[in-house]
């Protein structure tokens, strides 16, 4: 089986991240914070380790402002929830992933805050005015995807970022797809929500959010905390704010070589990897019965995605799963960007750095047989 489905979680996993959660099973016995004992501390300095590793891949100022997190989702919630308040607005993109948009509108039908999405130009790019022309006085929040989960599509967040800030508004970033991958300190933004299993070459159910000092959050979890432990009330400062419950600590273990291990390669894997999805894109674009969703000319991650005419998407994917190769079809979890495109689903191909041209060959040959 080709793996080709890093957009939905990196595999295989570099060794160091299997050997690092294999080491705190086998050796470490300890609750980080939960006890003085050599295991809770041994534990502790995991954690510190990774929030130090995540801080300066974030570029961010101290280690407070990093709050692990169950997954990317998890992250989201906790910046949504913790942030907004009754009757604020909130302006979105029209390339996020149910990850934002089902928080966003399970608050708006609870009449808590009401969501405006962004309108792009042909190319599904969003401008400065996109944003601004949306912003009244009651938008509290920013809401942008680095990059859509099934086009690959990039946008200018930086200036995006800038153009909020002008007008006051905060800005909340899902790197779900360019953590690892992308520079994601030069975005400024004032909060930056991923998952540790993808780009991070983490374990599955870590994830990671970054909060701007400045910002005032809310808890949408509380309990122990392994701090302040006389008092019946969440501690308020930072992470411990945020950050409830036992950590998964050998989840956190392996995200933390992870981290360390992209942070060496990073210029090197979004390089390598986004030579092999134009390979692939451009074979697929010189067939006469597929379309590529998105344009060919923006700015893209390493994503793909593909319908052959006269084929759902779905049967496309069975077809090229059962000829060897790891896919994903359907929606995405993404359905507004479907609808932008006009499409009802397709075929997802996402390459990471253990791919090799061969496979992008041994893949665009497999689709020219199907169409």
């Amino acid at each position: 089986m080709i793996y080709l489905d890093n957009a939905a979680t990196s595999f295989p996993k570099p060794p160091e991240v299997v050997q690092a959660v294999k080491g705190v099973m086998e050796k470490i016995g300890g609750n980080p914070g939960r006890g003085g004992h050599p295991g809770a501390l041994a534990g502790g300095r995991i954690l510190e380790r990774c929030r130090e590793e995540a801080a300066m891949l974030l570029g961010a100022d101290s280690t407070e402002s990093i709050i692990f997190a169950l997954n990317g989702t998890d992250a989201l919630n906790i910046a949504l929830k913790g942030f907004l308040h009754q009757g604020d607005e909130v302006i979105v993109s029209h390339q996020e992933h149910n990850a934002v948009m089902r928080p966003l509108m399970g608050l708006q039908d609870r009449g808590q805050i009401r969501v405006r999405m962004a309108e792009p130009d042909a190319d599904g790019v969003l401008s400065q005015r996109s944003i601004t022309s949306l912003v009244n006085g009651k938008t509290a929040l920013v809401v942008l995807n680095h990059a859509s989960n099934v086009t690959g599509c990039i946008q200018p967040v930086a200036s995006l970022t800038a153009a909020a800030h002008g007008m006051g508004i905060p800005v909340l970033v899902d790197a779900a797809q360019t953590a690892g991958v992308e520079e994601l300190s030069l975005l400024q933004a004032d909060m930056v929500a991923m998952p540790g299993h993808k780009g991070l070459l983490g374990p599955m159910g870590t994830g990671l959010l970054y909060v701007s000092p400045h910002l005032d959050m809310h808890p949408v979890r509380e309990g122990g905390t392994g701090s302040a432990s006389e008092s019946l009330r969440q501690p308020t400062l930072m992470p411990d704010l945020l950050e409830s419950g036992t950590h998964n600590l050998p989840g956190i273990a392996g995200l933390c070589q992870g981290i360390k291990f992209v942070q060496g390669f990073r210029e090197e894997i979004r390089a390598y990897e986004r030579a092999l999805a134009r390979r692939l894109e451009e074979k697929l674009r010189n067939m006469a019965h597929v379309q590529v969703m998105g344009a060919e000319h923006v700015e893209k991650a390493a994503i793909i995605s593909f319908n052959i005419r006269g084929m759902d998407p779905s049967e496309a994917t069975d077809t090229l799963v059962k000829a060897g190769f790891a896919l994903r079809g359907g929606m995405h979890c993404a359905p507004s960007i479907h609808a932008f495109h006009g499409t009802r689903g397709a075929v997802r191909v996402s390459p990471g750095l253990y791919n090799t041209e061969k496979e992008m060959d041994a893949l665009a040959d497999a689709v020219l047989k199907i169409q």
